[in-house]
């Protein structure tokens, strides 16, 4: 924050008194606004990097971390960085234990103040090679719509993502679809806001038989936000999805150990953000 005080005397035998009492009635000079800065960063510690209800860590803890550029007409850029390894666990190929997202857009209250309308694509890249025979590229790219709306203390936003690739290493899956209902109240009570969210993954072209389950599936969210003031925030939430093996074996969402990687489960996580 940048605070300017100015300050002037002027002595003069012929103005003192003058002066003195102008000094005693001049209101004093008002601060000037903070500067908004047009990037921002954050980085965060959890104990399981789980997206879209599926762990991507194999239940391990991961560090996350990232920038946004957003300019005043609403256009924005940024990237989001985190560590995996559900690339490599499952055998396609040898992978560096890293996700990359890089996505640009534009956000900006269209219909009315407090409610923001979001447009952008996002790149997710998994730094790869070798894939083996067989298995199909991890990289996706998406394209999504959002409507964010706040009434009082309650925010939220409704948001529709579509694959124009393949979807996370399905093959024949370009079309895939996600829709994301996300909801928060702010409590007033400590800086702590209550979190809920549910999530519908659809993977196109997966036709499964009655005995072999879909890869399809709904995941959903319950958690608390504690905010410490100074950018730093700590959460904690349950979490599942509706994944289950099926009677044909559909081992889509299995660790190399047989867990079920939407299984419901508890994550924390500790933000700063700058």
């Amino acid at each position: 924050m940048k605070t300017i005080q100015k300050t002037a005397i002027a002595l003069a035998a012929s103005g003192l008194f003058a002066t003195a009492a102008f000094a005693q009635t001049a209101p004093a000079a008002a601060p000037e606004a903070p500067e908004v800065s047009p990037i921002t960063a954050n980085v965060t510690v959890t104990n399981n990097y789980i997206y879209r209800g599926i762990s991507q860590s194999n239940f391990k803890p991961a560090i996350q971390g990232g920038f946004d550029y957003a300019h005043e007409s609403g256009f924005y850029i940024g990237n989001w960085n985190s560590s995996i390894s559900w690339v490599s666990d499952g055998g396609a190929a040898t992978s560096a234990p890293i996700e990359m997202d890089f996505y640009g857009g534009f956000k900006k209250d269209l219909i009315a103040e407090g409610f923001a309308s979001d447009f952008g694509l996002l790149q997710y890249y998994y730094p790869t090679s070798g894939i083996i025979a067989g298995f199909t590229n991890p990289n996706t790219t998406e394209i999504y719509a959002a409507q964010n709306a706040t009434f009082g203390p309650v925010t939220g936003f409704l948001k529709f993502s579509y694959a124009l690739s393949n979807t996370f290493g399905f093959a024949n899956s370009t079309g895939s679809s996600y829709l994301d209902l996300t909801g928060n109240y702010d409590t007033g009570f400590y800086g702590i806001s209550l979190n809920a969210h549910v999530g519908m993954q659809r993977i196109a072209g997966q036709y499964y038989t009655a005995q072999q389950a879909t890869v399809s599936y709904t995941d959903w969210k319950l958690g608390l936000t504690k905010d410490f003031g100074g950018g730093l925030s700590a959460s904690a939430a349950y979490v599942g999805t509706n994944v289950k093996q099926g009677s044909g074996g559909s081992y889509a969402y299995y660790s190399p150990t047989g867990r079920n990687l939407g299984g419901q489960t508890g994550l924390v996580s500790l933000t700063k953000t700058f």
